[in-house]
């Protein structure tokens, strides 16, 4: 059974960076992601990765943000860098209890409790 607990989160300006952190209790051995929800907006997909480490990026934060794993740590990261005002959301840490790893958030059952990122 796997919890989430994200940190990291904060407030900074435009073209800054920060790191999330999300800390896995019990071993997630399939997809996890970040995630992301605005103010009105629903839901989105920002970033996953699989267990084999193959990460894939929404379009609006390629180049921009990376995701990676310690595994040993059992924590996965969110590095944002070159943050904008519209990166303003709640990130949300995700992970898959069965195979497979796309951005829908009907992939994952385990959610973090989430972190807010304030970009001006």
């Amino acid at each position: 059974h796997v919890q989430l607990v994200e940190s990291g989160g904060g407030s900074v300006q435009a073209g800054g960076s920060l790191r999330l952190s999300c800390a896995a209790t019990g071993y997630s051995r399939y997809c996890m992601g970040w995630f992301r929800q605005a103010p009105g907006k629903e839901r989105e997909g920002v970033a996953v990765i699989d267990n084999a480490g193959i990460a894939g990026y929404a379009d609006s934060v390629k180049g921009r943000f990376i995701i990676f794993k310690d595994n040993a740590k059992n924590t996965l990261y969110l590095q944002m860098n070159s943050l904008k005002p519209e990166d303003t959301a709640m990130y949300y840490c995700a992970a898959a209890t069965y195979p497979g790893c796309t951005m829908r958030t009907s992939t994952f059952a385990v959610w973090g409790q989430g972190t807010q990122v304030t970009v001006s």
